[in-house]
This record gives structure tokens, C-alpha cells and sequence, in this order.
């Protein structure tokens, strides 16, 4: 059961928390309603009445000095509990805090659910940092790097990639990031219905690039409990944004995250190359008419010759329509490829969309929910072995 200290004298936030640890968390929370923080780890047990918490949360009205100073002793005496504060903190001291030994960082302003996952992760770390030595390693490899791209635009690739990522959610909770690549005209935060402080131009920050606790500070929490990068709000931001900083951030992501699903922009810009060569899987979108089916086969055809192409490759057929005057066999004898997952066209779908909030986040019945959800499985790790074991069997045979 999971145990929570927090430390501040704000009986507001006091309130909220409590609310939060009952709704959906296990565990317990004590108070200590002080803005002079314990001296160290004896002064604060002494002031408990029970174990060793997991998480120590330190709350408004708190100095920040005082929590620097706070959680710098306990960083050295006792490494493995998780310290959360609470503040609204420039981003400029940002990095201080992390070094510090701050964890994670939660705004004053933030509802239930935010609440929630934040302190679900701060469990989860607790619970990492004390598994053994051979837990520990066999969860140190880098995660899924899935890519959704589409040589042509208006193909429903953003709609594919935070579904993905929602679906993926609930598999994994608090293990998944997306993120927006589009830079320019990027809608991950339209589709998500995210107002996000930080993009991805603070995360190629030197700061953020040097110390992958600075980047995490600059997600943005969604309430169906995965993480989000969103594309700059300003166009113009996308100019100084290098390939190397994209490759080298989700270099960073993929250590960190289970899943990082990357929406892209239409084409093959230089970004959306370097975002491939890190990519563990590879989403190809297309809609079902002739000008997006020869995009696709251009696009397929330039990568092989490019080699860069990732083994695991993923086909969708996006608004599949009986009525187009196309099947399933046309598109694949006009792309060179079979298609693995084919989405229907659905209101449902296009409602979701433009509600901001993904199909998969609700329980809805309809067809192109089930193809989504068999896409989603597709990088299920249960799914993937299975896949692996009717590949071997074939060989053999």
C-alpha cells in the first residue's frame, strides 16, 4: 500500500490531495501543516506515526529555497523515496530542483486526475528503484518507438496516433508519451484537448537534453493517464529545431517510457527521416483513393532505397469505405504491401475528433473502435510474441 507525506501548511491543498489519494489511489496520507521543513530523515519519522512513506510531497507556501534545502538531504540519506513538489516554480529553476533531488514537479492548480498520475508515477518509481538487481536490469532496455507517417496529409494520421496512444494507455498506464513532430501545424494538443505549458522546443533545450528528469518536467499529464510532447504553438519555433536534437530526444523518451508513439508531418521532411531512424515500428496511413495510395508507394519505395526502413512496418487503411470504388486487394496490388489493419469510416470517429477527445478514451461500439483497438494490440508485448512464434513456426515448416 502506498504511503504519502506531505509537508505544507496549505490546509486547501491539503484538502485536494486527501480527495485525490481516496479516489483511486491505495495508500495513506498524513500531514505535517509546517513551512519549516524537518532537518532530516530522524526529524521527520520522529514526527510520523507510521513506516517509512514512498512519496514525500512538498506543498504550497512552502519557501523554495527550503525545499531545495529539503530535499538535497534527503537525495544523500535516503535516495530512494520519491519527493514531489508542488509549485509553480520558473522554469529557469527547473533544472536546480531536479538536482536537487526533486522528482517530479505538480502545479498547485492541478485537478484529481492529474493528481492521481503524478503520484502514481512517483509510486512507480519508488517501487523501481527498490525491485533487485535482475528486475532492475531486464527493465533498462529502451522502449517501443512507434511512428505514424503518411507521405499525403488529410489521412486521419493525427486521429490514428492519439488513439494509439490512448489504447496504449490503458495497457500501460503512466508508461506512454506522444509526441507531436508535425512542428508547424501540429493538432496532438487539439486532438487530446491539452492546453500544454511546455512544447517540444523546451525539450531539445540544452537543460532538458542533459538531464532527462529537466524533460519529463516539460510533459504534459492527460487524464486517461499517458503523457503528451505537443508541437510548438508557434510556426516559426519548428526553424530552430535540428534533427539531431529530435533523434537524441527520443533517444532520451525511449529510455524512460514504455511506448513513445510520434505523430509526424505529411511528406518526408529531414525531422520526420531522423524520427524514423529511431523508430522501433513504423504506422503507414493511407485513405482510400488513388492520390494517397501512390503517395504511399512513392514514399515506401524512396525509404527502401534510402534503407532506412524499420523491419516492423504497420499498414493502415484509414477511412475504409465499401463505396469508393476500391477493395482491399486494389490498395495493396497499387502499394506493393498488404494491409494490415483496415479502419472504417465512422461519425463516431470524426465526433471523437472534433471533441478533442480520442474514440478510445470512451467505451463506444462500433466498428472502427474495433479496428483500432486490433491496431493497438498489435503492440501489445503478448501480441508480439505471438506473432514471432507463428513467423518461427512457418520458417520451420
Amino acid at each position: 500500500m502506498s504511503r504519502f507525506v506531505l509537508l505544507s501548511p496549505n490546509g486547501d491543498f491539503d484538502q485536494k490531495l486527501r480527495a485525490a489519494v481516496a479516489n483511486g489511489l491505495r495508500g495513506t496520507l498524513q500531514t505535517i501543516a509546517s513551512d519549516i521543513l524537518p532537518a532530516g530523515p530522524a526529524e521527520l519519522f520522529g514526527l510520523l506515526n507510521q513506516e517509512q512513506p514512498e512519496v514525500l510531497i512538498i506543498g504550497p507556501d512552502v519557501p523554495y529555497e527550503e525545499a531545495l534545502r529539503f530535499a538535497k538531504v534527503f537525495d544523500v540519506q535516503l535516495p530512494g523515496l520519491s519527493l514531489v513538489l508542488v509549485s509553480d516554480v520558473d522554469p529557469d529553476y527547473l533544472l536546480y530542483a531536479m538536482r536537487a533531488g526533486i522528482r517530479d514537479i505538480l502545479s498547485p492548480q492541478a485537478d484529481a486526475a492529474e493528481i492521481r498520475v503524478l503520484l502514481e508515477r512517483a509510486c512507480q518509481s519508488f517501487a523501481t528503484r527498490h525491485r533487485g538487481p535482475e528486475a532492475q536490469q531486464a527493465e533498462s532496455g529502451s522502449g517501443l518507438v512507434i511512428g505514424v507517417f503518411s507521405p499525403k496529409g488529410g489521412v486521419g494520421k493525427t486521429t490514428l496516433a492519439t488513439n494509439i496512444a490512448i489504447g496504449l494507455g490503458q495497457i500501460a498506464p503512466m508508461s506512454v508519451v506522444i509526441v507531436d513532430l508535425d512542428l508547424q501545424f501540429g493538432d496532438v494538443a487539439s486532438g487530446l484537448y491539452l492546453n500544454p505549458q511546455h512544447t517540444v522546443t523546451d525539450a531539445v533545450s540544452p537543460a532538458a537534453a542533459q538531464d532527462s528528469l529537466v524533460l519529463k518536467a516539460f510533459l504534459t499529464v492527460h487524464p486517461a493517464g499517458i503523457y503528451a510532447l505537443c508541437a510548438p504553438p508557434n510556426p516559426v519555433d519548428a526553424d530552430h529545431i535540428t534533427p539531431e536534437q529530435i533523434g537524441h530526444l527520443l533517444e532520451q523518451l525511449a529510455q524512460e517510457f514504455q511506448y513513445v508513439v510520434i505523430d509526424t508531418a505529411p511528406g518526408m521532411p529531414e525531422i520526420g527521416l531522423a524520427a524514423m531512424e529511431q523508430c522501433t515500428d513504423v504506422v503507414w496511413v493511407s485513405a482510400m483513393d488513388i492520390p494517397s495510395l501512390r503517395g504511399l508507394r512513392s514514399g515506401l519505395e524512396v525509404l527502401r532505397q534510402l534503407d532506412i526502413m524499420p523491419e516492423s512496418r504497420h499498414v493502415v487503411l484509414n477511412m475504409a469505405d465499401a463505396k469508393s470504388g476500391l477493395n482491399v486487394r486494389d490498395v495493396e496490388s497499387t502499394i506493393g504491401a498488404p494491409v494490415d489493419v483496415s479502419v472504417p469510416r465512422s461519425r463516431a470517429v470524426a465526433l471523437s475528433t472534433n471533441r478533442g477527445i480520442p474514440v478510445l478514451q470512451e467505451s463506444k461500439k462500433d466498428p472502427a473502435v474495433k479496428s483500432l483497438r486490433q491496431l493497438v494490440e498489435r503492440f501489445n508485448p503478448a501480441w508480439r510474441t505471438q506473432a514471432q512464434r507463428k513467423l518461427h513456426r512457418r520458417v520451420v515448416i
